[in-house]
């Protein structure tokens, strides 16, 4: 029963999904005339000879690229937090809590600010992604420096892991403030914008990286279900249950710094994804990672697209960074959590 109910939600969620991306494909500023944006891209799929340059590219290259980027970095986002939370045993774990989105943002800045500096003697390919090659290579450092100073005779210690992110995110943001303070205006107003992220640099080439990281991290997260289930149990519970406990902690690290690493990377910082899908999926299906781990994945990418959608067109021909509508609807999530851990005081 449980396996048929989970299947009937996962394909309502991809239903809705799609729907919303064809929604969103009709959406935007450029004007088609008198033809939809399906008809465009229904000519452009029939190669029609009457389709022009410029819609082509309207629909390929900007929208359709943007809808994917949105809905697979929305995913990331979603299980990254939700497998977080669920080895922290703490709905309030993301990848900022272990210093994994600060690390991006150092690096990144340090690119933004400085990197006129060195620029030259770069390869031209890495002068054009100097960036996002930063922000990754931060997030992975972050993620190491963590896990060697939490891990002690192949031992991951959390609340040593809790605290040692809490250290790295406080240092980060000191040097960012600084790289900020010595920044020029264009300098200023490009750290600004990408650390309120965006998807307006999105393309198929960023979608294909993005969508091999995917893959790796779900074949061997989404699995983990009854494993997290197990967790939630503690630890020595869990490994009486036959969970590798150990194997299962540097698994969901590693594959969490190489998600949220590679969405700051492309998109910059979007906060509280990973946050308010597994509530809301918490409040319908309890702490049943089963069922909470796979609809995150469908629920991030739901929640991503239509935030991203009101982004580009609310304040339209201009964009409102989606640091932004996340935060908006992200801090009442994280403001009901607090007063649930209030009312459990009690």
């Amino acid at each position: 029963m449980k396996s048929k109910s989970l299947t009937f939600y996962i394909v309502s969620g991809i239903a809705l999904l799609l729907l919303m991306m064809v929604l969103a494909l009709n959406i935007g500023v450029y004007d088609f005339g008198a033809s939809t944006s399906y008809e465009v891209l229904w000519k452009f799929i029939n190669q029609d000879a009457s389709l022009s340059l410029s819609e082509q590219y309207v629909i390929c290259e900007v929208r359709t690229s943007r809808i994917v980027m949105s809905v697979i970095i929305g995913s990331m986002l979603a299980v990254s937090g939700t497998t977080l939370q669920g080895m922290f045993k703490n709905p309030l774990a993301t990848g900022d809590l272990i210093g994994l989105s600060s690390g991006a943002t150092l690096l990144a800045a340090i690119a933004i600010v400085l990197g006129h500096t060195f620029q030259n003697y770069l390869p031209q390919w890495m002068q054009f992604s100097m960036v996002s090659i930063s922000a990754f290579i931060g997030a992975l450092l972050a993620m190491i420096l963590v896990y060697r100073i939490s891990t002690s005779g192949g031992k991951t210690n959390v609340v040593m892991m809790l605290l040692s992110g809490v250290a790295i995110t406080a240092i980060g943001f000191a040097i960012t403030g600084m790289l900020i303070y010595i920044s020029k205006d264009d300098q200023l107003r490009d750290l600004t914008f990408w650390n309120l992220g965006s998807l307006a640099a999105a393309t198929w080439t960023k979608n294909a990286i993005l969508f091999a990281v995917l893959v790796i991290s779900y074949v061997v997260l989404l699995p983990k279900g009854k494993a997290l289930n197990a967790m939630m149990l503690g630890e020595k519970d869990a490994q009486h249950l036959g969970i590798n406990v150990e194997k299962l902690k540097k698994q969901i690290v590693l594959l969490t710094a190489l998600m949220v690493g590679s969405c700051v990377a492309f998109s910059g910082t979007i906060g509280f994804v990973g946050l308010i899908v597994p509530y809301i999926l918490r409040l319908l299906f309890r702490s049943d990672y089963h069922f909470i781990l796979p609809l995150s994945a469908i629920c991030g990418s739901i929640l991503l697209l239509f935030a991203d959608t009101v982004s580009r067109n609310i304040v339209a021909p201009s964009e409102l960074p989606i640091g932004i509508l996340t935060a908006v609807m992200g801090g009442p999530v994280f403001i009901a959590i607090l007063q649930k851990f209030k009312n459990n005081l009690r």
